[in-house]
């Protein structure tokens, strides 16, 4: 049964491309053997997400997929057609069936020759609640390849050098063609001899194996802006993996995570918080401490502050991204009812009972004035 690549990535059949390559990123990271090591299972749900990616990034092996259910013919699946020699008589249909399905004829696939870009690399960073605010530079660690340092990234051990191919004349595709008394049949596969790389290596690189290139562990320092949070990706071009055959190399994506902050809590630019009070402090207003990014900050409560009331500091949240204006600190008051008190405390209670108006004749309870009186 073929395999259903929109079920692997968890998309719509009328996912947008770039719908697509969110699923993906998000899979990848996920099921990267990098972090999931020694997990035989993740590497092959990896494997399977990438596979799934190639067809339907890929505009001509999507529409092939939604067609036919499959992007990977091989000659097989059209055994109607008596494996192909129906389409000898028709000359050109050959060479128009090999655009339209990658040159599956006769078992072979062309094999892109140009620069190819590198593979795109994501990696996620970790932030404090202040460095997300303020802004850090960190330093990335990540693993991609790099140009082999001994043999310079031809693959050929020092002292030697890579040979053209004898079989297809460097150009990595063989063309053949089959005559038959009503016409041609012609088709283009992956060279056999050089897998398409139009060379050959006679003696490899004992460094790379020939590949031209070694997995290295590689730190990266970025300069994270004020402002970031959690669900961002910053792009850093050129920082992927190498491209082939003079292609630019891919993308290194950084998804943001910030930590969450013992007191606050954000919102966009603005943070919030609650600060405890007496209720003393509340009903006869007073200085309190009121905690910042930067440190403890003053501030004078009005007389008679009631509980739950809000109040906002101008200008003491996150900075914007790429901005100098930043967002404003909210903190909620929170009036701190005594649960035990002394007779002394009790006395005194009672007695401003009392001069509220308040006596033991009330058919209210104490803790119900008590209350009242001060809004709780």
């Amino acid at each position: 049964m073929a395999k259903d690549y929109y079920q692997i990535l968890g998309v719509d059949k009328n996912a947008s491309d770039e719908d697509i390559k969110k699923a993906f990123r998000k899979l990848a990271l996920q099921y990267h053997p990098d972090r999931n090591p020694g997990n035989k299972e993740a590497e092959e749900k990896f494997k399977e997400i990438n596979e799934a990616y190639q067809v339907l990034s890929d505009p001509q092996k999507k529409a092939q997929y939604d067609q036919f259910g499959t992007a990977d013919f091989n000659g097989q699946g059209f055994e109607g057609f008596g494996g192909f020699g129906g389409f000898e008589g028709f000359g050109g249909f050959g060479d128009i069936f090999g655009d339209i399905f990658g040159d599956f004829f006769g078992g072979g696939r062309r094999q892109r020759t140009g620069p190819q870009k590198g593979a795109d690399l994501e990696y996620t960073l970790n932030l404090s609640f202040e460095e997300a605010a303020f802004g850090a530079k960190k330093d990335v660690e990540i693993f991609r390849h790099e140009t082999c340092e001994v043999c310079s990234g031809t693959g050929a051990k020092p002292g030697t050098s890579t040979k053209t191919c004898d079989k297809c004349h460097g150009t990595g595709q063989i063309k053949v063609e089959r005559r038959t008394p009503l016409g041609s049949f012609v088709s283009i596969n992956t060279c056999d001899k050089c897998h398409g790389e139009g060379k050959i290596i006679e003696h490899p690189c004992n460094v790379c194996g020939g590949r031209g290139k070694v997995r290295k562990k590689k730190i990266i320092s970025v300069n994270i802006p004020a402002g970031v949070d959690s669900g961002m990706t910053i792009p850093l071009r050129g920082e992927g993996e190498p491209g082939s055959k003079g292609g630019p190399a891919g993308d290194l994506y950084l998804h943001i995570n910030v930590r969450p902050h013992k007191i606050f809590k954000r919102q966009g630019s603005d943070i919030y918080c609650t600060i405890p009070v007496s209720i003393t402090k509340a009903t006869l207003g007073g200085e309190i401490l009121v905690p910042t990014l930067e440190g403890e900050e003053k501030y004078t409560l009005p007389e008679g502050t009631q509980p739950g009331t809000v109040i906002r500091l101008k200008g003491k949240g996150i900075p914007k991204i790429k901005s100098t204006i930043r967002g404003d600190l909210y903190f909620e008051v929170k009036v701190e009812i005594p649960k035990k008190l002394n007779d002394r405390q009790r006395e005194l209670l009672v007695k401003l009972a009392e001069e509220f108006g308040e006596t033991a004749e009330h058919k209210k309870s104490f803790v119900d004035k008590f209350k009242d009186a001060f809004g709780v």
